[in-house]
C-alpha cells in the first residue's frame, strides 16, 4: 500500500504537486497520468526516496518512508525505469537474479531458494525460454518483461514503473499492461506506473492518479472518465488519439483494443 498525506513536491518556487493525499491499496494497478513536465517522474522518485518532499509524508506498507532503512526499502519497493538495457553477454536469468540482492548472503551468493524465485519470476512473465539468452539479442518488449521479472524476484509488495510501455508497439503495450494488471490482482501487489498511453490506462487500470498541476486527482478509473478531468488536462489531444472516443453522453472512453 502507498499512502500520500498532504504531499508537496517542487523545485524551489516551481510547484508540481500540493496537498496531495491518496491511498493506493494492495492488489491494485494504478496509472499516473499528466502532461509533460507535470511531475510524474518526480513523484515516482519521491516514492523511492530520491526526491525529498517540501511538505507532507509518504507511507509504504504503513511505514513512514523517511524511517525505512536501505535494506527495508529494498524489500518494500521495486523500481523499473524506462531505460533500455542492452548489455552484451548478460544473460536474462542473471539480470533477474539481481533482484535477489536484498536477500543473498554477505558475499552475494545465490542459494537454492533464490534460484527458485528467479525461475518463478521468469515463468510469471512468460520469459522462461529466454533465461539463457543475452539482453543484447532481444526486442524492447522482451527486455521490459525481463526487467519486470527482476522486480518480481525482489519480492516486494510495491512495484513502481516509469513509462514501462515506451518504445513498444501497440500489441506489446497492451500485453505489458495486461501482465501488470494480472500481477497486481493475482499476487496482491500495489503496482503504480507512469504513462502517456491513455487507452492502456483507461482500459486496464483499477484507478488513475492524474496530475493537474498542482493538484493530484486520484479516482477509480470509471469515475475519472466521467469526471471531465481528462478533457480539462489534455484537451484536444484526446480527440486526436485514435484509441479514445466520445460516447453518446459526451464522456471519453477507450475504444476496444484488438487482442
Amino acid at each position: 500500500m502507498i499512502r500520500l498525506e498532504n504531499l508537496r513536491l517542487g523545485y524551489g518556487p516551481r510547484l508540481l504537486v500540493e496537498q496531495a493525499s491518496a491511498t493506493l491499496p494492495a492488489g491494485s494497478l494504478t496509472a499516473l497520468l499528466g502532461r509533460n513536465g507535470s511531475g510524474k517522474s518526480t513523484l515516482l522518485r519521491a516514492l523511492i526516496g530520491q526526491e525529498k518532499p517540501q511538505a507532507g509524508s509518504i507511507r509504504l506498507n504503513g511505514q513512514p518512508l523517511s524511517r525505512l532503512t536501505p535494506e527495508t526499502m529494498a524489500r518494500t519497493v521495486a523500481f523499473v525505469n524506462t531505460e533500455r538495457v542492452r548489455v552484451a553477454n548478460l544473460r536474462c536469468k542473471d539480470v533477474v537474479a539481481l533482484g535477489r540482492a536484498p536477500y543473498t548472503n554477505w558475499i552475494g551468493r545465490m542459494q537454492a531458494q533464490d534460484e527458485t524465485v528467479v525461475y518463478q519470476a521468469l515463468e510469471q512473465t512468460g520469459m522462461t525460454d529466454y533465461a539463457e539468452r543475452t539482453m543484447d539479442r532481444m526486442s524492447d518488449g522482451e527486455c521490459q518483461r525481463i526487467m519486470i521479472a527482476r522486480a518480481l524476484a525482489q519480492q516486494t509488495p510495491i512495484i513502481l514503473l516509469d513509462e514501462p510501455t515506451s518504445f513498444l508497439d501497440l500489441p506489446n503495450r497492451y500485453g505489458l499492461g495486461k501482465l501488470l494488471a494480472q500481477l497486481a490482482h493475482e499476487q496482491n501487489k500495489c503496482i503504480f506506473f507512469s504513462t502517456h498511453e491513455l487507452d492502456i490506462a483507461l482500459s486496464l487500470c483499477d484507478a488513475v492518479a492524474l496530475i493537474d498541476r498542482p493538484v493530484l486527482h486520484y479516482r477509480p478509473t470509471a469515475d475519472l472518465i466521467q469526471s471531465g478531468l481528462l478533457d480539462k488536462v489534455f484537451g484536444d489531444s484526446l480527440r486526436l488519439n485514435g484509441n479514445l472516443s466520445v460516447n453518446g453522453n459526451g464522456d471519453l472512453s477507450p475504444k476496444p483494443i484488438a487482442r
